[in-house]
């Protein structure tokens, strides 16, 4: 195993100028904590806490993921159901997320999950549920941004209808509009430096302000429905065997909206002091994001029909577009409302591609995919992992693809990136339950020089942390509700459904999982060895 001799210097030679003093000392600090965990800083920290906040907020887009899956909560559970299906979200997301936060404060590296499977994995066990739970993070990150693309395709294309009820929506046209999306979320991450920090700190007021900027129009233009009709209303469209069946069916699409949560986990080493910063932001984030998705979800209950946006919704493919012209009965003012939601998922593809090419970086790092001595290279002038932007690019690109042949299969890689992310949380989840509850994990100390929270060294916790039974009862139940949505994400949405309209994401993830373990057999087993220790302290 190669090592790097890479010591820590925090003395400072510059006494003038206290804020370049103050970065230069942040900076050492968070290079000795990640070369306590083996890693060599190679990528530059652009990001704080308000960019990086930003980041995840916008990622999490927790309200414009509900608009975008409105009919699957209404179809199975009604407007109650949908209403009670997004506080169960809610309250699981919160755990899940206090779990990934403490991890990320253990160990904030851009791995994420694996790494973190690696560090609390048994000894035995280690190599082998690290290399899994990497392979389900990549599926799914993968997945992810392409699926982001293509609801992106999608939307510009419906609201190119909304405006125009003469343009005859082609599937390749969408496929040459998901392309266009994915260049431009290329050229901003190429262009590296600070571009990609400040967008995300604009892209957090456009967040916030861009929803009232709906729901303030829809509160005072569209009739109401009783609070009867909203929170006592309860549907099975789907056709299932009792109504409880169908709640738990379409509540992962809301489980859909509080989906990418470990995003700003995979930036970690590019963020200034990343052990608490990235727990704050998560935290913070999940606070933003739950609350504006369900004031959300109440007014579009309030504000809808139980037609769903009618003919207009069916034709344009989203339900809110026709809502939205029900409310306004103005094209200009709908296809503005439109613009925003349009916006802040074009400008999401910018940080999922960040976080799914850094996240395939890490893995390839420590030699997890195939071709890892291409994409786990960085670049010495931009300080990039470039190759993996590449890859990652590309493998959005041919699944966009699927768009030209088959609508329903595109749909079922969102399907396929909810259940890879999540199986890879619930990985870490259990194991984390497993350490917690023996005792294993020791107080954080930063004054400490030994190696840390890597396979085989010792285990410490992160300067974020809940202690004690409240800590294992939240950890307790993230591992319950990510149970939950990973196995009602493998079922249709109705109850008898054609070759059409099922949900092949079960098909794809075990099959992508079949072919990963064989390669960990063929390949590599010999050279996967876990996270890699490339200094020495």
């Amino acid at each position: 195993m190669v090592t790097y001799e890479l010591k820590s210097n925090t003395s400072v030679t510059s006494r003038g100028g206290s804020g370049g003093e103050e970065n230069s000392l942040m900076r050492e600090r968070d290079n000795a904590h990640l070369q306590r965990m083996g890693k060599k800083p190679v990528l530059k920290r652009n990001f704080g806490i308000l960019s990086i906040l930003g980041f995840s907020c916008t990622i999490l887009g927790t309200w414009e993921g509900l608009l975008g899956t409105f009919t699957g909560p209404l179809t199975n559970g009604g407007s109650g159901g949908a209403i009670y299906a997004y506080l169960f979200g809610w309250v699981g997301c919160f755990a899940n997320f206090m779990v990934l936060s403490e991890l990320a404060s253990m160990a904030p590296t851009a791995g994420g999950q694996y790494h973190w499977a690696a560090m609390l994995a048994p000894a035995k066990l280690q190599k082998f549920l690290s290399f899994v739970t990497g392979w389900f993070a990549v599926l799914g990150w993968q997945s992810a941004f392409a699926a982001c693309a293509f609801l992106t395709g999608k939307m510009i294309q419906g609201a190119a209808i909304l405006g125009n009820n003469l343009y005859n929506a082609l599937p390749w046209q969408g496929t040459l509009i998901i392309w266009g999306s994915l260049i431009l979320a290329l050229t901003i991450n190429l262009l590296g430096g600070n571009l990609l920090p400040r967008l995300e700190a604009v892209l957090l007021v456009v967040h916030i302000l861009g929803f009232f900027g709906i729901i303030i129009p829809l509160v005072y233009m569209a009739d109401h429905n009783t609070k009867e009709q909203v929170f006592l209303s309860f549907q099975n469209g789907g056709g299932f065997a009792t109504q409880g069946l169908s709640w738990f069916v379409g509540m992962t699409a809301c489980a859909f909206a509080f989906g990418g949560g470990d995003a700003a986990v995979h930036m970690s080493e590019e963020v200034a002091n990343a052990s608490t910063v990235i727990p704050n932001a998560l935290m913070i984030s999940v606070g933003i994001n739950g609350s504006l998705g369900f004031g959300m979800i109440l007014v579009m209950m309030f504000c809808t029909d139980s037609d769903l946006g009618g003919k207009l919704g069916s034709i344009t493919g989203y339900n809110f577009m026709g809502i939205f012209m029900e409310a306004t009965n103005s094209v200009p003012g709908s296809l503005a409302m439109c613009a925003i939601v349009i916006t802040i998922y074009v400008c999401s593809l910018m940080g999922l591609l960040a976080a799914a090419s850094r996240q395939l970086w890490s893995f390839s790092r420590d030699r997890g995919v195939p071709g890892w001595r291409w994409w786990s290279q960085i670049s010495s002038t931009r300080q990039l992992p470039i190759f993996a932007i590449l890859l990652t690019v590309t493998v959005a690109t041919l699944l966009s693809l699927i768009n030209i042949g088959s609508h329903t299969a595109m749909e079922d890689i969102v399907s396929m990136a909810v259940a890879g992310i999540y199986l890879s949380y619930l990985m870490v989840s259990i194991l984390l339950f497993y350490r917690r509850v023996r005792g294993d994990i020791s107080r954080y100390n930063d004054n400490e020089d030994d190696i840390i929270n890597v396979p085989g060294a010792k285990l410490v916790w992160g300067p974020f942390h809940c202690p004690g039974l409240i800590g294992t009862a939240i950890n307790g139940y993230a591992i319950i509700y990510i149970s939950i949505v990973i196995f009602f994400s493998f079922w249709p949405s109705t109850m008898d459904p054609t070759v059409e309209t099922m949900n092949w994401s079960v098909l794809a993830i075990g099959g992508s999982a079949f072919l990963a373990i064989i390669y960990y057999i063929v390949r590599a087993r010999h050279v996967y060895k876990g996270p890699i220790v490339e200094v020495s302290l």
